[in-house]
């Protein structure tokens, strides 16, 4: 109990350091922002990510505990690593420089990573891999929000 506690709370980090730019961001810069149609309420997004790092931890947890440690499982750990260190990377980009263009240029790498991690992550456990696919979403949902904001503005 005391690893998937430990896992869930590494995929925390990098949305409580992402917070740190968010929250005076959201109500300040962000707000002034033309947004598509489809941008969905701010309230929307903490629930959200909620639920996608409790997913990615319990994902982690599974890779972790897989008994192998060879180089395709640190390969998959090192992906993992670098796609949660980009994803903390995403809200210092967009909203603690604010600047659509530089969260695109975030983004964009951040979801090829996840996919990678989909893809590495099958033959250790098909569970985590699952687990992966609402975040590939999300963040493919995110990057089109993303886009469109850089557009609008």
């Amino acid at each position: 109990m005391i690893r998937l506690a430990v896992a869930i709370a590494v995929c925390w980090i990098p949305g409580l350091a992402g917070s740190v730019f968010t929250s005076s961001a959201v109500d300040s810069w962000y707000r002034e922002l033309e947004k598509p149609w489809f941008n969905p309420p701010s309230w929307v997004f903490g629930p959200v990510w909620s639920v996608l790092y409790l997913g990615m931890g319990i994902a982690l947890y599974l890779i972790w505990t897989h008994g192998d440690r060879s180089a395709r499982w640190r390969g998959l750990m090192a992906v993992f690593v670098l796609q949660l260190a980009l994803n903390g990377a995403w809200s210092l980009a967009f909203f603690g420089m604010e600047s659509p263009i530089a969260g695109l240029i975030v983004i964009m790498p951040l979801l090829t990573l996840i996919l990678v991690t989909i893809v590495l992550a099958w033959p250790f456990s098909r569970i985590a891999s699952l687990l992966f696919a609402p975040y590939s979403l999300w963040v493919g949902f995110a990057t089109l929000l993303n886009y469109a904001i850089w557009q609008l503005n």
